[in-house]
């Protein structure tokens, strides 16, 4: 079957049912991903665990994100992308009514891991289902509706999520997400066109992506089992050498595979590498920060998760407010100022982070971190995006825009293996809350260093230039649990 051609448009009865599909698909993804991190504490009381099963809560769900998300990709663009965004959403239904009835933190951990498969699967369909099917003029405002739609979902979920824990269970965050995913299916298949990538030929590279997968699952097991159980024992060992090893065999597959999901060529441009070198660091240490900040909160500040949820709206706030603004700046003065500033500003607001103790007072200690926190955000983001996809030829902005997609994960993904650890926060100290504060500091002083050298980079390594003719901005990045447009913790990627 051929390439559809865009027939929609945007004020057209079919196309608000196409953008209400793709927003309710992108909805289930970020809401999942908001309130879990909200949730951790409570998942934790009721299966009895510390803190290394409330890692692999998190990152069973990125692993499989960040492993398969450009292989989904690619099988969207092969075999037809309302096809595999459909299969993504039941994917992810199935999973999320998995992790509501789990019966262990092994169960859970396992339903999280296929979750994020279901996430990889539908994630890429979104948006590429609108630009595929609307007409080239209004391709612009529906991304712009789905964005901005997207932003509302993401800001009612930790609300949503923080409610439901402290009125109900943990497990109903899981179960919101089964309604919402019904009704995508049904609207999809009546009114979701087709489309496919007639240009796309040749096998899907799956040895790649399942060589990518195990490599990041041995690496963060290796990460996450060490920090436990300490770095001397064989198992630990063995894994970070094999996942190391796996890594490595990805990269030289990917050099030789005649359709690979990571065009190694894009990192010929010194522009595109030291972005997705930023975006590493920033976003590590958005990842670590943010996954200690829940817990933190409710741990030792005494927070309800409601109150947890809803001390994070700030950031929201801040990223849809600017966001735009932020964008329409580096187009006229280009990005290199902001890549600069902006990383230093999250750090600023990282760094404050460290008043945050057992007082708990939101109005001195909390919220004038969260603040300047989304405000370095919306300065940094669409710029960061925009320079991404600058850095190489429009008709590569699809696969530029995925790959940093999956550095900003990986970069999550390693941190919250790494940064408790690093900060000298225990098992022992998980459950104590005055050791506990003692090591969230010192981690909001990593993070908030790494921002700081990040912005550093980007002032010495990012050139101002003018995009590339007919290259399209795509909205920023989605699906991670970090603020941004699109949600609190999701949207930072396409």
């Amino acid at each position: 079957m051929k390439q559809t051609s865009p027939a929609l448009t945007f004020g057209s009865s079919q196309g608000r049912w196409v953008l209400a599909a793709t927003v309710g698909g992108s909805a289930i993804a970020s809401i999942s991903t908001t309130v879990v991190g909200i949730a951790l504490p409570a998942i934790g009381r009721d299966f009895g665990t510390g803190l290394a099963t409330l890692q692999w809560v998190v990152t069973a769900y990125t692993l499989t994100l960040a492993g398969l998300l450009l292989v989904a990709g690619a099988l969207g663009d092969r075999y037809g992308r309302r096809r595999v965004f459909t299969v993504g959403v039941v994917w992810f239904a199935v999973a999320s009514l998995l992790c509501c009835v789990a019966w262990d933190p092994s169960t859970l951990i396992g339903a999280r891991a296929l979750q994020g498969v279901g996430a990889a699967l539908l994630t890429p369909g979104s948006l590429a289902i609108l630009e595929a099917v609307f007409v080239p003029a209004d391709r612009g405002k529906a991304i712009g509706a789905w964005s901005g739609l997207s932003g509302v979902a993401g800001a009612i979920g930790p609300f949503l999520g923080g409610w439901l824990v402290q009125a109900a269970s943990w497990r109903w965050i899981f179960a919101i997400n089964l309604p919402i995913a019904v009704a995508v299916v049904l609207v999809a298949r009546r009114y979701v066109p087709e489309s496919r990538d007639a240009a796309t030929t040749g096998r899907v590279d799956l040895v790649g992506g399942l060589a990518a997968t195990l490599g990041l699952v041995g690496l963060t097991y290796g990460l996450i089992q060490g920090s436990a159980h300490g770095w001397s024992s064989g198992p630990v060992l063995a894994a970070v050498v094999l996942g190391g090893a796996l890594l490595v065999a990805f990269i030289g597959w990917e050099r030789r595979a005649r359709t690979p999901i990571l065009p190694l060529h894009l990192f010929s441009s010194a522009q595109f590498s030291a972005t997705n070198v930023v975006t590493f660091i920033v976003y590590g240490a958005l990842g670590g920060a943010l996954f200690l900040l829940p817990l933190e909160l409710q741990q030792v500040s005494g927070y309800t998760p409601l109150q947890a949820g809803l001390s994070l709206l700030p950031v929201t706030a801040a990223m849809l407010a600017l966001s735009a603004r932020s964008g329409a700046l580096a187009a006229r003065i280009g990005p290199r100022l902001q890549m600069s500033l902006g990383p230093v500003l999250i750090g600023l607001g990282l760094i404050l982070f460290t008043r945050i103790g057992s007082a708990g007072s939101y109005l001195t200690e909390v919220l004038p971190a969260v603040t300047v926190l989304g405000i370095g955000l919306a300065v940094t983001v669409s710029p960061l995006t925009s320079t991404v996809l600058a850095a190489v030829p429009a008709r590569h902005a699809g696969v530029a825009s995925a790959v940093n997609n999956d550095v900003a994960r990986a970069a999550g993904l390693i941190a919250v293996a790494v940064l408790p650890a690093a900060a000298g926060i225990t098992e022992a100290a998980y459950a104590r809350p005055a050791q506990f504060v003692t090591g969230f500091h010192t981690a909001a002083v990593i993070c908030a260093a790494l921002c700081v050298v990040a912005g550093l980079l980007a002032a010495v390594t990012v050139r101002n230039g003018v995009r590339p003719a007919g290259q399209r901005v795509h909205p920023p990045h989605g699906d991670l649990d970090v603020p941004a447009p699109r949600s609190v913790h999701a949207q930072l990627h396409p």
